[in-house]
């Protein structure tokens, strides 16, 4: 795997990788559970070399699976949300099912794809820059730039307006010494109750629970 610089992956130990090419730039947000582990998986077997890329500034939420046996891309500042499912093969044969993988189409996302919980996009398809695809829907076909999708199939539900300046993850990370001082601010907020003694405690006596 290649990894950019900087970035912050929260439960990492929830992150699963299978296979290689895949390929994080930098600025990364990585959000793993252990309910909802994160997977990314490219296929690198007989005459299949599956290639994951992912650009700069990626949020990616638990439960999140991008599955690659010929290529996905993934543009700057791209938003996924619980659960959503990138893939660019069928995984099986339509009429032989014990053959691995099936038909194949590269799957593009341009820079600044918000994809929402539980979404679908299939091999194939391109979705343009800024543009949105609802929760629970199945993309099957190509998205235009600056445009809302939902349903299943997912349609055409809104046109954005594309002359708006959209605020993307990019201008987030646009001051990284700002941005260290809010995580170590948010660190120091949600760890203030905690105290030497809860952490041997949390080692030796961890709370099933979380």
């Amino acid at each position: 795997m290649k990894l950019g610089k900087g970035g912050a992956f929260f439960k990492p130990q929830y992150i699963n990788l299978f296979g290689k090419n895949i390929s994080i730039d930098n600025y990364p947000t990585l959000i793993g559970a252990k309910d909802a582990n994160i997977q990314f998986t490219t296929w690198n077997i007989d005459k299949w070399d599956g290639k994951l890329d992912i650009g700069k500034y990626v949020l990616i939420t638990p439960g999140v699976r991008i599955m690659a046996a010929e290529h996905i891309t993934i543009g700057d500042a791209c938003m996924f949300a619980h659960g959503a499912y990138i893939s660019d093969a069928d995984w099986h044969g339509i009429y032989d099912r014990s053959e691995p993988v099936g038909n194949t189409k590269p799957v593009v996302l341009k820079d600044n794809v918000w994809i929402g919980d539980s979404a679908i996009v299939c091999k194939g398809v391109t979705i343009g820059e800024n543009s949105i695809i609802g929760a629970g829907a199945v993309v099957t076909k190509d998205v235009p730039p600056n445009s809302i999708f939902a349903g299943n199939p997912a349609k055409l539900v809104k046109v954005l307006d594309g002359n708006e300046n959209f605020v993307s993850r990019k201008d987030f990370f646009s001051d990284p010494k700002k941005l260290a001082e809010d995580f170590d601010a948010l660190d120091k907020y949600s760890l203030g109750e905690n105290s030497f003694l809860g952490w041997i405690q949390s080692i030796f006596w961890p709370d099933k629970t979380n």
